[in-house]
């Protein structure tokens, strides 16, 4: 183990007796929940945005894509340079950045400043989500980070709905006539608290030897990522051109040269973007499978379900915000109860108890559409969504811990960033399907009158879709270790990834204050 200074005490030890790690935590936490509230907040926002400003369709498409794409294109590069340069420093350009970039994208002149911002916006998210994760990873011990993650787990939940309630709140109020801007601008107290805050309790921490950024690495993995997630986004847009397809082709090409080039760069100098080793850990493998086909389940509910409000049933934006609140509700109370009380108990089969319980919200919130039809209330949606918000808070939670309680820490960025790169490419994956689950149901040509009918068909058919993957996710489950190594009994804080991961654990990380 080494230390910034070889008298202090070891930097888990340390970290223990420190309550300056639950300040952190709170102020990393408090940045992931504003990146994921940024991520739905707009959707709710569009209609605003669209008669304020006069976007294009287009225009309207690319400022929720461009975040996405430059969000999930530099995740993995944005890891990697905390493990370089220091999670604590990238963090604070990241959160600099996003608050910089909220600002831009709140004063706009035009769409195109606005879509040019939130490209901005993506990217500096890329740089700050990834070192949360690892800044937990690196500053808490293995006991403590169930609990932790069981916090995370919770965020993920408010984020989750609390992004449209927030969105549907500030479009409605019209704030000193600034119209949809104090979406953006609700931003800046919160960032600039977080980068003074930042400064202040965050511990720095990064790989113990030293680490040198892969260019070439970075080009393969955004040029793959792009010609992925690009054809997806726009695909519907377009008609589904064949270059679409192409280009997707062609990605999964990028990505084989990546891996290829990413074990040379393992052999010849040790510095690789990609840490190809941690798909030697059994957990980090199956848990990056499961989080991958989970987002592609979040990707199509989330869309169709506010389509299915706001078009079909043609609700307000504020009465679809609230609608959600028993799901937030929800997914908090079982996200903290799974962590603390149950995996340490249970294991897995909480995980797996989670994918059936969504499931079965699922089934009932399709039984309740059809039986109430578009005449449905918002307190006959509040049981199903509940049932949901359940399952999916004994899955978030949980399955972060098992994806990273074996991965050596100096990895911790690298891994942090693939993890969060998945979950948008499944989440981007889902939104594609959309295309065919939802908007393919619906006839183009239908009489006005019908067109609500067609989108409650639809968004039952959507949900069928939901079902089949939650399947999918129960059976990749079994994958998973029968127990996160930290909830072993007896196991302490130098437990942390000795099971699984072998050889590949070469010391801890650095830590300075």
């Amino acid at each position: 183990m080494t230390s910034s200074n070889p008298a202090s005490p070891p930097p888990t030890a340390a970290a223990v007796g420190d309550r300056r790690r639950w300040f952190a935590l709170a102020i990393v936490m408090t940045a992931a929940f504003m990146d994921l509230v940024d991520v739905t907040i707009v959707n709710i926002a569009i209609p605003s945005i669209q008669k304020d400003a006069g976007a294009t369709f287009s225009q309207i498409q690319w400022i929720t894509a461009g975040y996405a794409l430059a969000f999930a294109a530099g995740l993995i590069t944005g890891g990697r340079l905390g493990d370089i340069h220091g999670r604590k420093r990238m963090f604070l350009i990241g959160i600099g950045g996003f608050t910089l970039a909220s600002a831009l994208c709140g004063f706009a002149a035009n769409p195109e400043m606005l879509v040019a911002s939130r490209i901005l916006q993506g990217g500096m998210a890329a740089m700050m989500v990834p070192q949360v994760l690892s800044i937990v990873h690196a500053t808490f011990p293995a006991h403590e980070r169930g609990k932790v993650f069981g916090l995370f787990g919770m965020i993920v939940g408010l984020g989750a709905v609390s992004g449209p309630l927030l969105g549907a709140l500030l479009t409605e109020w019209n704030l000193f006539g600034l119209e949809w801007r104090p979406i953006f601008l609700i931003n800046l107290p919160v960032g600039i608290a977080g980068l003074v805050l930042g400064r202040k309790f965050i511990s720095e921490s990064k790989a113990p030897k030293a680490l040198k950024l892969d260019l070439v690495g970075v080009v393969l993995v955004t040029l793959g990522m792009l010609m992925v997630l690009y054809p997806l986004t726009r695909g519907r847009e377009l008609d589904w051109p064949l270059w679409g397809y192409v280009m997707m082709a062609g990605g999964v090409v990028v990505f084989g040269a990546l891996v290829a080039y990413e074990k040379r760069k393992t052999a010849k100098d040790g510095s690789p973007l990609v840490e190809l080793s941690l798909f030697k850990v059994k957990s980090f493998a199956a848990g990056i499978a499961v989080q991958t086909v989970f987002g592609v389940a979040m990707g199509i509910f989330f869309l169709v379900w506010t389509l299915y409000m706001q078009a079909g049933l043609g609700w307000s934006a504020l009465r679809a915000g609230t609608t959600g609140v028993p799901f937030s509700i929800a997914v908090s109370a079982a996200a903290g109860m799974s962590v603390q009380l149950l995996v340490p108990r249970f294991g897995r089969k909480v995980l797996q108890g989670g994918a059936l319980i969504m499931a079965a919200g699922v089934l009932l919130y399709i039984w309740e559409a059809d039986r109430y039809g578009a005449d449905i209330a918002s307190w006959q949606m509040a049981l199903p969504l509940a049932v949901m918000g359940a399952g999916m808070g004994f899955i978030v939670a949980p399955l972060t811990d098992a994806i990273l309680s074996d991965v050596p820490r100096e990895h911790s960025g690298s891994a942090s960033g693939l993890l969060n790169t998945v979950q948008q490419m499944g989440t981007a994956l889902g939104l594609g399907l959309v295309s065919v689950v939802f908007f393919g149901m619906i006839d183009e040509k239908a009489a006005p009158s019908q067109v609500p009918v067609e989108i409650v068909d639809a968004f039952q058919n959507s949900l069928w879709w939901v079902v089949g993957v939650l399947a999918v996710i129960f059976l990749l489950m079994f994958a998973l270790p029968g127990k996160p190594r930290q909830h072993v009994e007896g196991a302490d804080a130098g437990d942390a990834g000795a099971e699984g991961a072998g050889e590949l654990l070469e010391g801890e990380p650095v830590l300075t204050s």
